[in-house]
C-alpha cells in the first residue's frame, strides 16, 4: 500500500497522471485523473477516448467556497427558484443508489472557447480554472467571484464537482479522492478526470482490465482504501 500511494503521489507531483478505483463498495468504478492546471488538449482527447465516462474538474471545498459556486442539489431545491420552474419539485434528487448528495455544481466554458466542447477548448477552461484557484488563494470571495465572471461563463462544457465539507471525513466520493490526490502531491485542489467505462459502455471497466490498463501505459493505480489509510498514517 505504501509505495502505491508514494508513487501516485510522486507522478501526480510532476503532473502525471493517476487511477484511482473508489471501492467495492460504491460505485466500483476508476477515475483516471490529471492536475487540472496542467491539462493541453492531447490530455482532454486521452480522457475522452480512453475513458467513455463523464469528464468532470474536481474541485476542494475551499476553492467552491472561495468562487461561491453552489451545489445544484441546492440551487434546484430552493423555494423561490422552484416556484419559478415547478418541474424541480418533480426532479428532486432523493434517490441516489450511491450516495446522499450529489457533487456536481455549475458547468463552465471559458470566455475565450467557441462551442466549449472541443479538446482546445476544454482544456483551456480546465486549465484556467485550475491555475485561476491558485490566483485566487489569499483573494477575498467577492474578488475571486469577479475574476472568475471576467473569464468564464455558464452553463458550459466542463462539469464541475465540489468536494463536500469535510472531504474524506464526511464523504468517500470519486471528487473527494480526487481532490485528496491533489492535495497530497502540492497541487491546486483541483483534479480533470473522467470515469473508464467497459468498451461496450454497459458499466465500468473492470478492475482487472484498469489494472491491465494502468499497468500497460505505467500509470500508478490505487484505491480509496489506499488514500484513506495514508492519511490516517500521517
Amino acid at each position: 500500500m505504501g509505495k502505491g500511494i508514494a508513487e501516485a503521489i510522486r507522478a501526480f507531483s510532476l503532473g502525471e497522471p493517476v487511477m484511482i478505483f473508489d471501492s467495492d463498495f460504491r460505485e466500483r468504478e476508476t477515475d483516471l485523473l490529471w492536475p487540472a492546471a496542467k491539462a493541453t488538449p492531447e490530455i482532454m482527447r486521452r480522457l475522452r477516448k480512453d475513458c467513455g465516462g463523464l469528464l468532470f474538474l474536481a474541485i476542494g471545498d475551499e476553492v467552491g467556497e472561495k468562487f461561491g459556486l453552489p451545489w445544484l442539489q441546492d440551487l434546484h431545491s430552493t423555494p423561490s427558484i422552484v416556484s419559478e420552474n415547478p418541474v424541480l419539485g418533480k426532479l428532486i434528487t432523493n434517490d441516489l443508489q450511491y450516495d446522499s448528495r450529489s457533487a456536481f455544481t455549475l458547468s463552465l466554458n471559458h470566455r475565450e472557447t467557441y462551442t466549449g466542447i472541443t479538446d482546445r477548448d476544454r482544456a483551456l477552461t480546465t486549465r484556467r480554472f485550475g491555475e485561476l484557484a491558485g490566483e485566487m488563494h489569499d483573494r477575498s470571495i467577492s474578488e475571486a467571484m469577479e475574476a472568475l465572471g471576467e473569464e468564464f461563463r455558464t452553463p458550459g462544457h466542463i462539469p464541475l464537482c465540489r468536494e463536500s465539507p469535510g472531504g474524506l471525513s464526511k464523504r468517500q466520493g470519486h471528487t473527494e479522492l480526487a481532490v485528496a490526490i491533489a492535495r497530497l502531491s502540492g497541487n491546486i485542489p483541483c483534479t480533470i478526470g473522467a470515469e473508464m467505462l467497459d468498451p461496450e459502455g454497459d458499466g465500468a471497466l473492470s478492475l482487472k482490465d484498469a489494472r491491465k490498463y494502468a499497468k500497460e501505459y505505467g500509470i500508478p493505480m490505487i484505491t480509496g482504501k489506499d488514500i484513506l489509510e495514508f492519511m490516517d498514517m500521517a
